[in-house]
């Protein structure tokens, strides 16, 4: 009895196989170099690693304070008036939380209050927060080189361990996506 029915080659057999081999690699590298995703996993806007350079500035005690003092460490700063209103009590407030919320990361974090002019905090507003680094910056270099939408108090921002500012925050920004950002550095980051 024969068959009738034609057989596939050899040949057609083996380009088939490799074809269903090499088609993921393909589709993979098609995909990483032509198709770039439009969401992003960050809450906070990435500032491209801006490198701050030391400046000149003074803690409330009129000690010199050097920012390369918060290297190795990741850090929130912000900037606005002593007499803070309640958009910076706010602020104040989500860096404690944020801080605190790190569990055994916590001691990874600092936080940097800068003053930009002459008003001294209020004493109660300071045992709340005390732990943050406040610091005169009023006519510092160091301003300037915080990049700002709008004016420097309507955000806050985030120093990595090598003194870069990374990412930035408006001063209404959600703690809870916040957190998230911040717990995704810790985990994979080496350093800080």
């Amino acid at each position: 009895m024969s068959d009738d029915k034609p057989r596939p080659s050899g040949r057609a057999s083996l380009v088939l196989v490799a074809a269903v081999c090499i088609a993921p690699f393909v589709a993979s590298f098609a995909l990483y170099f032509l198709w770039q995703p439009s969401g992003r996993v960050n809450y906070g806007e990435l500032l491209g690693a801006v490198t701050l350079a030391p400046a000149p500035l003074t803690e409330l005690s009129g000690a010199p304070f050097d920012i390369l003092r918060l290297r190795g460490k990741w850090a929130y700063i912000t900037v606005d008036s002593g007499a803070c209103d309640a958009p910076c009590r706010s602020k104040l407030w989500k860096m404690r939380q944020l801080r605190r919320t790190q569990g055994k990361y916590m001691e990874r974090v600092e936080r940097l209050w800068l003053l930009d002019d002459d008003r001294m905090p209020d004493a109660a507003l300071l045992k709340e927060h005390e732990g943050a680094w406040v610091v005169r910056a009023g006519g510092s270099t160091l301003l300037p080189q915080l990049p700002a939408a709008g004016a420097r108090r309507d955000h806050i921002y985030l120093l990595d361990p090598l003194g870069n500012l990374v990412l930035r925050y408006p001063r209404d920004a959600d703690p809870s996506r916040m957190r998230k950002d911040l717990e995704r550095l810790l985990k994979v980051s080496r350093i800080g």
